[in-house]
């Protein structure tokens, strides 16, 4: 199975049985065992999808045609300033700090940070944004602290 895509974030373009359907957020992870599968969220923590540790396995390599690409979650620096969407319900200028996320059927989520008197505060409500305006994103790179839980691990 060499012409599988990267491990990483995707959205089905195709349902996969019953057990994933079109049009979801899945984490791919090319070598898993017994085979390369597809993981749904278990939850969001910090705004950032947590994946089941038992996932469903392709059929076979072709599948994976069926997976678009997503940004990664995590902090982007916004390089050209946008509105969210046709609606222009919130506007994001240019050099702001936003962290990415999705929600389960992959639309991406914007959310705000704010500096508080504690430091800087991520909030639980974001704003769903258009996909083709995440071209307007710059990550960030963050150091990611070792996590303890092992579905974590397993995703990297």
């Amino acid at each position: 199975m060499s012409s599988l895509p990267p491990c990483g974030l995707y959205r089905t373009r195709r349902a996969l049985g019953d057990t994933i359907a079109e049009g979801r957020l899945v984490y791919f992870h090319n070598h898993g065992d017994p085979g390369p599968g597809l993981y749904l969220p278990s939850g969001w923590s910090v705004n950032r999808a947590r994946w089941h540790s038992r996932g469903t396995t392709l059929p076979d390599a072709q599948w994976a045609e069926h997976l678009e690409p997503l940004p990664a979650e995590g902090l982007y620096r916004v390089r050209e300033g946008f509105v969210c969407c046709e609606k222009r319900c919130r506007t994001f200028e240019e050099e702001a700090l936003v962290q990415l996320g999705y929600n389960g059927t992959a639309e991406p989520i914007l959310f705000a940070p704010e500096w508080t008197a504690t430091g800087l505060n991520f909030p639980t409500v974001g704003t769903v944004v258009d996909r083709e305006r995440l071209d307007k994103l710059v990550p960030l790179k963050v150091t990611e602290a070792e996590e303890e839980s092992s579905d974590a691990a397993m995703m990297h």
